[in-house]
């Protein structure tokens, strides 16, 4: 069971290494909070977004995806969810105010983990486009005679979030320490803030317009 060739896994893996560094409203959102919260609210970020994309693993492995692939009605209901969702975070961040510094701080900040957790694992399950995404990305791993088709989508989908594992947290920490060098200036974080708001906003009207063949 699970033999593959040297070949399936360079390809499997150059792959998943390419689709973890492409940028999009899961990284954007862990790079966010990594800016506004240090590395901490950006490993809560990471933990959230990977436990949203193991449900859709799941999701995948169980053909449930295959849902938002054929109905409209259930792809548009996620679809538009997502998009103002996305759009709500965005406009949360245009409208914060500059976080003040000490002790009340960092107790803020605590209490907020959670929050950005349970907000990563939101941003991934109401991604249509992930959902369909690996339906259409991890069957084509599959390989006759290697084992239970549901059980070769699981592995892979997994590894696909191991992979993440490797690449997501030197970008977290590297993240952290060039947020931590330009918290300095109050003027510059107002304008990181404003630009992340922007960028969540846009994210979410580009998932507005998505289609489930886009």
């Amino acid at each position: 069971m699970f033999e593959y060739s040297l070949a399936h896994w360079t390809a499997f893996t150059t792959a998943a290494v390419l689709l973890n560094l492409s940028p999009g409203p899961d990284m954007a959102f862990i790079l966010g909070q990594t800016a506004r919260h240090g590395k901490r609210g950006g490993f809560a970020a990471m933990f959230g977004v990977w436990s949203g994309a193991t449900v859709h693993v799941a999701m995948a492995a169980l053909g449930l995806s295959a849902v938002l692939m054929t109905s409209a009605l259930a792809f548009s209901v996620v679809k538009w969810i997502g998009a103002a969702y996305l759009v709500w975070l965005g406009i949360q961040a245009l409208l914060a105010r500059p976080a003040e510094s000490g002790e009340a701080t960092r107790e803020v900040a605590q209490c907020r983990r959670r929050d950005i957790f349970r907000q990563g694992i939101m941003i991934s399950l109401l991604n249509p486009k992930v959902a369909i995404f690996f339906l259409a990305f991890l069957p084509q791993f599959v390989v006759p005679g290697a084992g239970p088709v549901s059980l070769q989508l699981a592995l892979h989908g997994m590894l696909i979030i191991a992979v993440a594992a490797i690449i997501e947290p030197p970008l977290v920490m590297a993240g952290a320490r060039i947020a931590k060098t330009l918290r300095g200036s109050s003027r510059l974080g107002v304008w990181c803030e404003r630009g992340l708001g922007a960028l969540f906003v846009a994210l979410g009207v580009k998932l507005a317009m998505s289609s489930r063949v886009a």
